[in-house]
């Protein structure tokens, strides 16, 4: 039976990469899934393709857009995104997995929809620790203030891949992470909603998922996860989060 497979996370987690090489080790798994391209009012990052990984418009022609019945949108982090809810049903009617990767927030917003609602989901959320951590980070004993150490950490992560794809940064590109940074707490807040979390410490910044041919450490750990929650399979290194986990 088809389905709708969703796998979200902060900006720069790892979504990308996890998906590349489920595509190179898992042809078979990959093949079965058909990404749901959204709308965007952001510009295209080096590399990205119109109508492959968003249609790239206005932000006025968005608007204008979620107007419409059957559409639905979010702000993301600054930018706004819209989604045709009819694309995941044509997906799902030519026998194959309607697959969105990106934010947590359209899936939230698609949840809502009473049309939607009877279509069998997975939903993955990748994130950048894991549920011990977050334990051990939130004990008073720590002097740690989670709130204020995971922006850091994706910060760090941002910098690092923005500085891969561009040789100099813009006040612009600094700008734009410093909203991706700041939304990462409210995302990882959004992470009990999902079916399963991978933890993943190699995000879109580390060599592990390509350096050496074979995806190594976290990546590899979340590749063989992801590939086990598509077939069924429920590996024993996913977590499953409570709603008050992250404060």
């Amino acid at each position: 039976m088809s389905r709708f497979v969703m796998l979200s996370g902060p900006s720069c987690v790892g979504k990308g990469p996890l998906y590349s090489a489920l595509r190179k080790f898992y042809p078979d798994l990959a093949g079965r899934l058909k990404q749901i391209v959204l709308y965007n009012s952001r510009d295209p990052r080096p590399g990205e393709q119109e109508g492959v990984d968003y249609f790239f418009r206005s932000r006025a022609e968005i608007e204008e857009l979620a107007k419409r019945p059957g559409f639905t949108s979010a702000v993301v982090r600054g930018d706004l995104q819209a989604i045709e809810v009819a694309s995941i049903q044509a997906i799902l009617d030519q026998d194959k997995d309607a697959f969105f990767e990106g934010n947590p927030f359209i899936p939230a917003k698609l949840g809502e929809l009473k049309e939607l609602q009877e279509i069998p989901t997975l939903r993955i959320f990748l994130s950048p620790l894991s549920q011990q951590e977050i334990f051990f980070l939130k004990n008073p004993e720590q002097r740690t203030d989670l709130e204020k150490l995971l922006p850091d950490i994706m910060r760090r992560k941002l910098l690092r891949r923005t500085k891969r794809q561009k040789i100099n940064l813009s006040l612009k590109d600094l700008e734009n992470i410093e909203k991706r940074v700041a939304s990462a707490i409210v995302e990882l807040r959004e992470a009990w909603k999902f079916d399963y979390v991978i933890p993943n410490h190699d995000g879109e910044d580390s060599e592990h998922w390509d350096a050496f041919y074979y995806p190594i450490g976290d990546a590899r750990k979340a590749l063989l996860a992801f590939a086990a929650l598509l077939q069924s399979e429920t590996p024993s290194d996913v977590e499953r989060w409570e709603k008050d986990l992250v404060p």
